[in-house]
Formats: C-alpha cells, sequence, structure tokens
C-alpha cells in the first residue's frame, strides 16, 4: 500500500532502529538521538543498567551477572520490550522536554526492504507501546535516498546501496518508486568478522571488534591498495598474553573480498531486473553509498571495479535514513508516492 507525504507530514518524530545505532530525529528541531543500539541489563534484579555509548563501553568486560545485549538487529526488532526500554530511556533523558508541548501521535519508522509482516509488528508495537497513536512504515531503502539528496521522483535510475551493520539493501528507483532491490546479510559485522578470522589464522590473534579501529584506518588511509603495515594488539590465542604484531592491510583487504563480493552479486542481480533504459542512466548517474557501513574499505573501489559506474559516498552515511524521514515528515520533498507499508 502506497504512503503519502500528507500521511507523513503528520508525524512528530521519526525512527531509525538499527543494529548497530539508534536514530531519532524530531519534527522542527532535527537529529535528537544517535546512539549505539545497546543496552545492558542486571540478570539478577532485571534492572537496566545502561543504554547507548555506556552500555557499548561494557561489551566484553561485564562480570557474569551483567548481560549487554542488541534488541535490534538488521533493522528489525528482536526484543520488543527491551527496546522500548532502550528507547524510553533515551527518551526520557533527550526528548521528553522537546515535545512536552507537541505530543508524540504519530511517528515514522524506517524498516527494511520486503520486512516480513511480523518485523513490521514489531516495530508497530514497540513505538505504540512509547505512546504513538499511529505509526507509519517507511521503506529505508526510500528514506536514504531522499536523506542522500538523490532525485528519486524523477523518470530517471538511481542506484543506491544502504549498508548497515548486520544487511546490506541493493535498489533501482525512479518515479518515487522501488524498480528491484535486494538485500544480503552482509555487512560491517560480516566485514569484522572476517578480519578477527584472519587476525586468528594468520597471527594467533584473538582481537575484540572494539579493537579494530587502527585497522579500519589503516585501510581507509591506503585507498591505493599498495599496502601498509599496522600495530594490534590482542591477546596470544597459545599463552593468553598480551601481544602487538605487524599486521599488513594489503592482506587484510584479500580476507574481506568474500564477504563483499556478496554485495556485487546483489547488485548484479538488481541490474539484471531492471529495464535497459533505466540501466543506461545508472551508466551515467553512478551508485550512490548510504548507511552506517558505506565506509567499509574497498568496498568503494571494488564495486568501481566491477561494474565501471561511479561511485559516490553520502556526506553523511549514516545518517541518510533518518534525515530522509525528517524531509519527508516537513515537507522539504517534492510530491511522490511512497512504496511503503501503512500500519498503525
Amino acid at each position: 500500500m502506497s504512503l503519502s507525504l500528507q500521511q507523513l507530514s503528520r508525524c512528530t518524530v521519526a525512527f531509525d532502529l538499527g543494529a548497530s545505532r539508534t536514530r531519532i530525529y524530531l519534527r522542527d528541531t532535527g537529529l535528537i538521538v544517535d546512539e549505539p543500539s545497546i543496552a545492558a541489563v542486571n540478570t539478577r534484579t532485571g534492572s537496566l543498567i545502561a543504554v547507548g555509548h555506556p552500555a557499548a563501553a561494557m561489551a566484553g568486560r561485564t562480570p557474569a551477572h551483567i548481560r549487554v545485549v542488541r534488541p535490534v538487529s538488521g533493522g528489525t526488532v528482536v526484543d520488543i520490550d527491551m527496546a522500548q526500554r532502550m528507547l524510553r530511556f533515551l527518551i526520557s533523558d533527550k526528548i521528553r522536554r522537546a515535545w512536552r508541548r507537541r505530543p508524540l501521535l504519530r511517528a515514522a519508522v524506517c524498516v527494511p526492504h520486503d520486512a516480513e509482516p511480523i518485523a513490521q509488528r514489531a516495530s508497530v508495537e514497540t513505538l505504540t507501546g512509547l505512546g504513538a497513536r499511529r505509526v507509519e512504515l517507511v521503506d529505508t531503502l526510500v528514506a536514504a535516498a531522499v536523506g542522500c539528496g538523490l532525485p528519486v521522483e524523477q523518470p530517471e535510475a538511481t542506484m543506491i546501496v544502504v549498508c548497515g551493520a548486520a544487511s546490506t539493501q541493493v535498489a533501482v528507483l525512479s518515479l518515487g518508486s522501488i524498480v528491484a532491490a535486494e538485500k544480503v546479510q552482509v555487512g560491517g559485522d560480516a566485514v569484522d568478522y572476517a578480519v578477527i578470522q584472519h587476525l586468528r589464522s594468520e597471527h594467533e590473534l584473538m582481537l575484540p571488534t572494539q579493537g579494530l579501529y587502527p585497522l579500519h584506518m589503516a585501510l581507509r588511509a591506503d585507498r591505493s591498495g599498495a599496502g601498509t603495515e599496522t600495530e594490534v594488539r590482542g591477546r596470544d590465542i597459545a599463552t593468553g598474553l598480551s601481544r602487538t604484531v605487524l599486521v599488513s592491510t594489503a592482506h587484510v583487504r584479500d580476507a574481506i573480498r568474500t564477504p563483499l563480493t556478496a554485495v556485487l552479486d546483489a547488485m548484479g542481480r538488481v541490474l539484471r531486473d531492471c529495464p535497459p533504459d533505466l540501466v543506461a542512466d545508472l551508466g551515467v548517474r553512478g551508485v550512490m553509498l548510504a548507511g552506517g557501513s558505506a565506509l567499509m574499505p574497498g568496498l568503494d573501489t571494488m564495486i568501481e571495479n566491477a561494474t565501471g559506474m561511479t561511485v559516490r559516498i553520502a556526506d553523511n552515511p549514516e545518517h541518510c535514513s533518518v534525515l530522509g524521514l525528517g524531509a519527508m515528515m516537513e515537507g522539504r520533498v517534492r510530491p511522490l508516492a511512497l512504496p511503503t507499508v501503512e500500519t498503525g
């Protein structure tokens, strides 16, 4: 069922519930929450200890009675009760005063492309439990394309790749609608896992996800692919002691090529499903990368080499979806029909 901009214009707040981060946009105010989608719970008492950045800092460092959980996976709420508690904590601290005179009557939320009805219902129940009278569901691909500033309402093809922590979505849009789209369960987390496995097998080093930051920076700096060496500190598998090794970015780039290939395969399937005229448009307009994992090392270069199309990364890739929802709520988008589900 199509959702019009008129319906979205009645919304007060927009949510982008991602596996990695939760972002909230308040009408006429802007982005007011950008926190990790993580909560820390005391399993003995059931009490919520921390949410967002403080909870993320606890990951891998807690005693047995404290559990760090992620209530959202792949843009889908998997634990409604915990998601509501997490959002209620964020709202009580940062939003309550902002909307005291503008009560939360309607909300808009991004949902992954072709999300199952049960996943859509989970998003709706999560927000209605917070007090929303009605919830409008908008396809993440459309919201991200609007947030990137792509002319989705024109009769020309625009291709967007939304890279999340748990999944990547690819779509070609024209006249405000999705012509063809694919979703693959490969994202920033899969790339990090490939790097961790490479360090384990080649250097006998165990490393947490948080310890990959130096490698990420080195890979982004080494855009030529010539290869540099970076110091990485982790735990030796044999002795259990802390150890530092020199890691070649060229070898790491080879290790992450396998998960990134799944994104290229999805793009190929989308292009095969598009009419030839739209594919010809893409040869001129290129591909836009958005999402929190759009800066995955080597992804843009791999796409350019495989497709021959120009690849651009959005100016603010991690916020494209929620900013696109905000633009539609505030009427800053030309009229278009949004291919999404209306529920609430």
